[in-house]
């Protein structure tokens, strides 16, 4: 039996092309005044799934793989394509860890294996891969523990290593000023990228800690020891951020090539006080000069390989207007992969300023397209989308990611496609129509096939791929189910496949017709 109907006719065929279909009230789209509404083929649309927030806690392996199962779905149908799903909050871990102790936000109690047993990063790698997904195993570095943890697994790196560790408002925190420190993380992330399946590696804002007041890091030992005769200790900290980032894009990069390193900084670098010729016109917390992130640096010297500023504020905002904040981002870091973190809940819940009738998602996706650097959204957080707060998934899902969309391609890492898929038919099977192809040639990370595009075209219109209004699935499988209310008696149509590798550069389209 050929393998591709094999693998058919063994997989789920339980495939529903039924949508949950909200009505989307005319009214409300009357204020999205200037959209476009031109698709977009290549976006990045993320969505972050924390586990810090303690969501899962309680719920057990079987309750929390539904509850995942559920989020994933609807996220898909909101016209997601990448989760960054959080898995080390503090130095313990939501995967099978050789070096750091179960997480207690998965079991209640760090260092308490889940039982059932499972590993959530393999899973949730499986799961978003069988949805054309990608998946971002998000670390947080330095954090050791939180304010809200009272017990450290005996295997844990702070009680293991005290030294390598400082208190600090209610947290213990890496010592970024330790060049060990900085080598156990790398060791860590190794390990991940090394087994897991992960389309990319992502951080988020937590370098130095937040300033608590009346509270001093305590580093003067570190920085007598290692400053490298750097005289200012602001400088030292940045410059200790700066090598950690640069080792640990090397490190990733080392191991496989292929997965990205993504950032999502605080959303102001510095205040036009702080910095009068760069600075942003805002008046808030800086990640330069107050958690000694130098992002910009990170950008133009190409060490991550994607940016998501935070930037949670509403337009309007007094001390960080989003509006200000876009446009400053779009200025000054295009160099890399530039995305957006946007807040949901805060989105949803901001009125318009020009029309309070609506809040302000049609006001934030227009100042997207208008950027030119900017080339996706992660949305904080996905059960809000999920919870459809304000209309938000709603919205997505029948207006602005209503066609799907693969991620934007990075030609800095691979920017040669794959060959064109092969063997191309349509059979019957069981009753179902069914698409069969078979991979294209080629042997390793540049030139293999990870997930195919399938188009359809009616007869007699042009095959433009470009069009994402013809995409009919993105898929890791090399066949497609052609839904039965898509058959009408005596039609011609044309089905498209192409091909794309591990960094969505797109194979040239390979078509076959077919009458019903």
């Amino acid at each position: 039996m050929d393998k591709t109907l094999y693998f058919w006719r063994m997989k789920n065929s339980v495939l529903s092309c039924n949508r949950l279909f909200l009505i989307i009230c005319l009214l409300l789209l009357k204020g999205i005044s200037g959209y476009s509404n031109t698709p977009s083929k290549r976006e990045f649309r993320g969505a972050w799934i924390q586990c810090v927030n303690g969501q899962f806690l309680g719920m057990g392996t079987l309750r929390m793989q539904e509850t995942l199962t559920y989020q994933l779905d609807r996220l898909k149908e909101c016209g997601v394509n990448a989760i960054i799903f959080q898995v080390r909050p503090e130095c313990d871990a939501l995967y099978e860890s050789p070096y750091e102790p179960w997480s207690r936000f998965l079991t209640g109690r760090q260092g308490q294996a889940p039982s059932p047993y499972w590993d959530p990063l393999a899973w949730m790698v499986e799961q978003c891969h069988k949805r054309g997904m990608e998946l971002h195993a998000w670390i947080n570095p330095y954090r050791a523990k939180t304010k809200t943890t009272n017990m450290l697994s005996k295997s844990h790196v702070a009680v293991k290593h005290p030294e390598m560790v400082f208190a600090y408002d209610g947290q213990l925190i890496l010592n970024p000023g330790i060049p060990e420190c900085r080598d156990y993380i790398c060791k860590i992330v190794a390990d991940i990228v090394a087994r897991y399946d992960i389309d990319g590696l992502h951080i988020d804002d937590y370098f130095y800690p937040y300033p608590a007041a009346g509270q001093l890091i305590p580093d003067d030992k570190e920085y007598m020891t290692y400053g490298n005769g750097i005289r200012d200790r602001d400088d030292w900290r940045r410059y200790n951020v700066n090598i950690f980032m640069k080792q640990l894009y090397e490190t990733i990069h080392d191991v496989k090539p292929w997965v990205k390193f993504g950032v999502s900084p605080f959303g102001i670098y510095r205040n036009k006080k702080s910095d009068p010729v760069m600075g942003s016109m805002t008046n808030g917390l800086q990640n330069y000069d107050d958690l000694y992130a130098d992002v910009l640096m990170w950008v133009n010297n190409g060490w991550v390989d994607y940016c998501v500023p935070q930037i949670y504020w509403e337009i309007g905002h007094k001390a960080a207007d989003y509006a200000t904040l876009i446009k400053w981002w779009d200025r000054y870091a295009g160099k890399r992969h530039l995305y957006i973190g946007e807040d949901v809940v805060r989105t949803a819940k901001s009125a318009d300023l020009r029309n309070p009738n609506i809040n302000q998602l049609p006001a934030k996706r227009k100042l997207h397209d208008e950027m030119y650097n900017v080339n996706g959204t992660v949305l904080w957080y996905a059960k809000a989308v999920v919870d459809n707060i304000g209309n938000y998934g709603s919205l997505l899902e029948k207006v602005y990611w209503k066609y799907p969309a693969f991620v934007p391609s990075m030609p800095y890492i691979d920017g040669k496609a794959p060959k064109r898929v092969r063997k191309m038919k349509i059979l019957y099977v069981d009753g179902d129509l069914v698409l069969f192809w078979k991979a294209p040639k080629g042997k390793g990370w540049k030139n293999e096939a990870s997930k195919y595009v399938v188009y359809r075209f009616d007869d007699g219109e042009d095959i433009d791929i470009s069009n994402p209004e013809k995409i009919v699935a993105v898929t890791p499988d090399m066949f497609y189910k052609i839904p039965d209310n898509s058959v009408r008696p005596g039609e011609k149509v044309y089905y498209v496949v192409t091909a794309l590798d591990r960094l969505s550069n797109e194979s040239k389209p390979r078509k076959k017709s077919f009458k019903y």
